[in-house]
């Protein structure tokens, strides 16, 4: 009998509180190899929450997560990770070659020495997100559109199986955010799996193959033609949902309280 292969993401029964206060409830999910998911829900329904818990940088109070059959700790170095640019200090005096530099030392090790070859594949990661003319430039001198592509080329030097993105379109121009949209998609066709949070609905369904709509719970989790469906939105965003038809496409908007902060 042929092995089944461990499948790239596994959350069973997770569940995280802060201050003893729940933030997540019980998800569960099993991401296929080669899947783009796009992670969509209103302000503080727990979408960064579960990709830090996925991460091992937030612990959960129950529940599990497994990458390619291991724990976390384990299976580390096989994702590739992209944080809030929010969460970032941009006054680190750091350039950008050396925020790519750092996606090597998972293959290098923390104590070794960067080569020669890892400088030349942090350069072609560079160019091929259109930042190697600013290579020297210090990260916080570059604007917030220049900076996400610095992260996202960090992820692709990290040469990973596994992609976790937290907001990656936020706060970048139109040509970057068709950049990062290419790169995800170029990704998923290479066997690569992607979870990606996202805030836009407008774009969720052209973006995305498959999408886990969160509120505190996994409301619904599935290919995109069948999730994202005006009664799953409504369970999830709840509140007044518009659906706008727009040449042939379905545009979401809706209106959050003005207190629900992530």
């Amino acid at each position: 009998m042929k092995a089944t292969l461990p499948k790239p993401l596994e959350i069973h029964d997770l569940t995280v509180a802060y201050q003893k206060k729940p933030v997540l409830y019980g998800i569960d999910m099993e991401v296929e190899a080669g899947s783009l998911v796009g992670i969509i829900g209103p302000n503080g329904a727990g979408k960064s929450t579960l990709i830090k818990a996925v991460m091992g940088i937030i612990k959960p109070v129950d529940g599990y997560v497994k990458i390619f059959g291991e724990t976390t700790r384990k299976a580390i170095t096989r994702v590739g990770y992209v944080p809030q640019r929010a969460s970032v200090d941009w006054d680190f005096p750091v350039s950008a070659m050396d925020v790519v530099l750092m996606g090597r030392f998972s293959h290098a090790g923390w104590f070794r020495r960067i080569s020669k070859r890892d400088r030349i594949f942090a350069a072609e990661c560079l160019e091929q997100m259109n930042m190697l003319p600013y290579a020297n430039r210090q990260i916080g001198n570059l604007s917030g559109g220049q900076q996400q592509r610095v992260f996202l080329a960090r992820a692709l030097a990290q040469q990973s199986d596994l992609y976790l993105m937290d907001e990656p379109f936020e706060g970048v121009d139109a040509i970057t955010e068709k950049a990062i949209v290419d790169l995800l998609k170029s990704l998923r066709n290479q066997g690569k799996t992607l979870l990606v949070v996202h805030h836009d609905l407008s774009t969720a369904k052209e973006y995305f193959d498959q999408l886990a709509l969160l509120n505190l719970r996994l409301v619904a989790f599935g290919e995109t033609q069948d999730v994202f469906t005006h009664d799953l939105l409504q369970r999830t965003y709840g509140g007044k949902l518009t659906v706008l038809s727009e040449i042939g496409s379905r545009q979401v908007e809706h209106k959050q309280p003005p207190s629900a902060v992530l």
